[in-house]
C-alpha cells in the first residue's frame, strides 16, 4: 500500500506541474504576449477554461499528502512556512485576478490594468515560491527553508522553467500576434514538441525532488492506507475523464476573449 500510496502522490503533484504548471507560466509572461487589452484578453482566454480544473490537481495532491503521508505533511508546512505562505498568497492573488478581471466597475481600464497585475504577480509569486521549496527539498532537508544564493538561482531556474512551459502552451493556444510573440522565443521547434518537452521537464521536477523525501518512513499505518488509496483510485478515472473532456472541448486555438 506504500508503494501504492508514493504512486499516486507522484502521479497528481506531476500533473499538477503539467497541467497547472502551463496556465501559470502563461501567466508570468501575460505583459510579453499581450501588448495591449485585446491582446491580453485573448492571453487570458487561452487558459481561462481549464485553471480551475487544473487547480484540481494540487488540490488532490494536498488531499493524498494529509491523508497518507501525516509525518511528512507536518513537517513540510510547519518548517517551510515562509515558503508555502507566499506559494498560497500568490494563487489566491493570481485567481483573484481572473476571477474579478470582467468585472470592471463601468469598464475601468485601471482595474482591468490592476487585475492583470495581480494575475502576473500572483503567477511569478507561485513559480518562484515552488522554486524556493525544491531548493529545501534537493538539499535534503524538507523541514527547513533554504537559504543563501542556491535557493535563489534555484528559484529562478524553476520560474524560467514555468515561464518556458507557458510559452510552449501559448503557442499552442493562441493567434495573431500574440502567437508570433511566443514563436519567437521558441526558435523553429514546433509549439506541439515544445509543449510536449516542458511537459516532460515540469513533471521530472516534483519526481525528482520526492525521490528525495522519506516517503515510505513518513506512510501512515496499514489501515488508513486500505481505506484512503482505494478511495482515491476510484476517483482517478473521473479526474481524468473530466480532464480529457476539457482539453477536447477547448481544443481549438482562441480568436477572441473569454467571460474572463
Amino acid at each position: 500500500m506504500e508503494t501504492l500510496a508514493i504512486g499516486l502522490l507522484g502521479f497528481f503533484i506531476a500533473g499538477y506541474f503539467v497541467l497547472g504548471g502551463a496556465d501559470i507560466g502563461t501567466g508570468m509572461m501575460l505583459p510579453y504576449l499581450g501588448r495591449d487589452e485585446a491582446e491580453r484578453r485573448l492571453v487570458i482566454a487561452s487558459f481561462a477554461p481549464f485553471f480551475l480544473g487544473n487547480e484540481v490537481w494540487l488540490v488532490a495532491t494536498a488531499g493524498v499528502l494529509v491523508g497518507c503521508f501525516p509525518e511528512l505533511e507536518g513537517e513540510l508546512l510547519s518548517g517551510q512556512f515562509v515558503v508555502v505562505v507566499p506559494l498560497l498568497i500568490g494563487w489566491v492573488v493570481r485567481d483573484s485576478g481572473l476571477w474579478l478581471r470582467g468585472r470592471a466597475p463601468g469598464g475601468s481600464a485601471g482595474w482591468r490594468a490592476l487585475c492583470d497585475g495581480a494575475v502576473v504577480c500572483g503567477s511569478w509569486a507561485v513559480a518562484l515560491s515552488w522554486g524556493r521549496l525544491f531548493t529545501a527539498l534537493f538539499s535534503g532537508s524538507p523541514g527547513t527553508p533554504a537559504p543563501g544564493p542556491a535557493a535563489v538561482l534555484t528559484a529562478l531556474a524553476v520560474a524560467a522553467c514555468f515561464a518556458v512551459h507557458g510559452l510552449g502552451f501559448a503557442a499552442v493556444r493562441l493567434t495573431g500576434a500574440p502567437y508570433e510573440r511566443a514563436r519567437q522565443l521558441m526558435g523553429r521547434t514546433r509549439p506541439a514538441q515544445s509543449l510536449a518537452l516542458t511537459a516532460v521537464l515540469m513533471a521530472a521536477l516534483p519526481l525528482l525532488a520526492g525521490r528525495l523525501l522519506p516517503l515510505y518512513e513518513s506512510a501512515a499505518d496499514g489501515a488508513t492506507l486500505a481505506l484512503l488509496v482505494p478511495m482515491v483510485l476510484v476517483i482517478i478515472p473521473l479526474l481524468v475523464a473530466v480532464q480529457a473532456w476539457l482539453w477536447r472541448t477547448f481544443r481549438h486555438r482562441v480568436t477572441g476573449p473569454s467571460y474572463l
